[in-house]
């Protein structure tokens, strides 16, 4: 076809463009639903609790991830500040990916189990009195404000159906979602923070 006509016909570009869009993404996407170390999660992996699923949607409601990433590339640099590198199997339970490219602060991706709840508490009131040089914002209110407990059954019925589109199944049992409101009574935001935090890399880790 005489390019001529193409750039001259402006509904016949977009409609050309959209085709060759969509072959890429499906030549991209299709086969990674074929890939069991992308679909399947690692072993140890579990989904995120509703404490850790609050924590997580405060992390990112804090806009953590804009300095934070979440991935260690398999260079040596990255894995002996780090730790392992990260797989895919790992985070089939994100919603959406918190990857990153973003380092103003290090990367989280191992952070789990490295400190206690004590330092994170003190880190997250005042960064400064455990590291310094840090250039991180104090988050106190997050210590103060209580959990809303109205949403998370919804989240997590959100969950299952986000995993029946992958083939895994429920992610959460009835039961479970039952009682998630209970297990929010009385914990701050900070609590749904630290628990997140505190979960990173775990899985991994009790694989190796």
């Amino acid at each position: 076809m005489n390019h001529e006509v193409i750039e001259k016909n402006i509904g016949l570009m977009g409609i050309l463009i959209l085709i060759v869009v969509s072959m890429g993404a499906l030549v991209e996407i299709i086969p990674l639903y074929f890939i069991k170390t992308v679909t399947e999660p690692v072993e140890g992996l579990k989904p995120y609790t509703a404490l850790q699923l609050e924590g997580r949607d405060i992390y990112i409601r804090e806009g953590c991830n804009n300095c934070h990433s979440q991935m260690i590339r398999p260079f040596r640099a990255e894995t002996e500040r780090y730790g392992h590198y990260s797989v895919a199997g790992e985070f089939v339970y994100d919603h959406p990916f918190l990857w990153g490219s973003k380092r103003t602060g290090p990367d989280l991706a191992r952070v789990g189990g490295r400190y206690s709840d004590e330092w994170h508490r003190r880190h997250m009131n005042d960064p400064r009195s455990v590291m310094p040089e840090s250039n991180m914002p104090a988050y106190p209110w997050l210590e103060k404000t209580k959990l809303d407990p109205s949403l998370i059954q919804k989240k997590m019925e959100v969950m299952n159906t986000l995993g029946h589109t992958v083939g895994q199944g429920d992610r959460y049992s009835k039961e479970e979602i039952e009682k998630a409101p209970a297990q929010l009574e009385g914990k701050t935001e900070l609590d749904a923070l630290i628990a997140y935090l505190q979960v990173l890399g775990t899985s991994l880790k009790s694989a190796r």
